[in-house]
């Protein structure tokens, strides 16, 4: 295998899961890397979206026992039944969203100028709510998952759906959401967490599938070595996260967006990188 495409590989997987569970858009942040590294193609574009799943896998791992609990518990267990529940009416929104519009939104809307409004409008979003939960504490009711009702589910999944929006960021979207909506930020964080598995997944299947005729047995290294550096770094990541968001709010991110939107801006004036790529 070529040592160049084992270091985009592996370089690839390693941003992606740095990026999956921040409000930062890790889309954004691969067609960065890939440009840098002209890493590029029909293929590739499969390949980033594949290795979501070595991401995904942090969160098994991160929450394996209360995965196995669920389900070993779903039918017996009316905690771990409503968990469950909870997520999939969570991640309704986005899929009947992504079914009807995403060809759309994708076609019409990335491009360099939506796409970087699409990140400094996060951004303002999440200075103005973070500004809303610290000077109404009063309006944070749910502090654990447990607390969680099937219509806070679908209101966060409504957030996540806007995540269709170039730039704006699922995690971003559903944990904003969360925020906004009553839930403490280790609520809205693990919860964004857990609505990643139904988002990703069928992602990767409809993206795999879509690409059949592109893909063959020699490819499978590359993403073998994408999805393991994925897992790697997103099980960093959301150690690192949880532990963040324990004592500080999300405004660092807000603020990173908002200079990511101008770099976005001017890389793509001055022909830096191929956002359209």
């Amino acid at each position: 295998m070529d040592l160049t495409l084992v270091f985009n590989a592996l370089v690839m997987g390693i941003v992606e899961g740095l990026t999956e569970f921040l409000p930062i858009s890790s889309t954004g942040h691969l067609i960065l890397a890939g440009s840098l590294l002209d890493f590029t193609g029909p293929k590739v574009q499969v390949f980033e979206i594949a290795i979501q799943v070595g991401a995904l896998l942090a969160i098994f791992w991160q929450y394996r026992e209360r995965m196995i609990s669920v389900s070993t518990g779903f039918i017996t267990r009316p905690r771990d039944r409503r968990f469950a529940l909870n997520v999939v009416i969570g991640s309704v929104p986005a899929i009947v969203m992504g079914l009807l519009f995403a060809r759309q939104i994708q076609g019409d809307l990335f491009s360099p100028v939506p796409v970087a409004l699409g990140f400094i409008a996060g951004a303002l979003v999440i200075l103005w709510v973070e500004k809303r939960y610290k000077a109404r504490p009063d309006l944070v009711r749910i502090h654990s998952l447990d607390e969680l009702r099937p219509m806070d589910a679908f209101k966060v999944g409504c957030a996540q759906a806007v995540a269709l929006i170039p730039g704006t960021s699922r995690s971003g979207a559903s944990i904003i959401g969360g925020l906004y909506f009553g839930m403490s930020r280790t609520a809205a964080t693990e919860f964004s967490f857990f609505l990643a598995i139904p988002m990703l997944t069928g992602a990767t299947l409809y993206s795999l599938w879509g690409a059949r005729d592109i893909l063959s047995l020699d490819d499978l290294p590359m993403f073998l070595i994408g999805g393991a550096s994925a897992f790697v770094s997103g099980f960093i990541c959301v150690r690192w996260l949880l532990r963040y968001i324990s004592q500080h709010d999300f405004t660092l991110f807000a603020w990173y967006r908002i200079v990511f939107g101008l770099f976005i801006i001017l890389s793509a004036y001055f022909g830096w990188v191929d956002w359209g790529g």
